[in-house]
């Protein structure tokens, strides 16, 4: 598992190519810890790159 923080849109290509990866890992296993994180820190990449902004009811 080599987790860094995703700085660059090759980061974010990274991350999502090897979340796919694992994307069926098995919950509290070495795969599925990886998965959390990455779907966390992809998230956090995506909310400060690519944010939806508030809609006027």
């Amino acid at each position: 598992m080599d987790i860094r923080p995703i700085r660059t849109k090759k980061d974010y290509q990274l991350a999502l190519s090897r979340l796919e990866l694992i994307f069926d890992a098995k919950k509290n296993s070495k795969q599925g810890d990886e998965l959390e994180i990455l779907s966390i820190l992809i998230e956090k990449y995506e909310d400060e790159h690519y944010a939806i902004g508030k809609t006027n009811p």
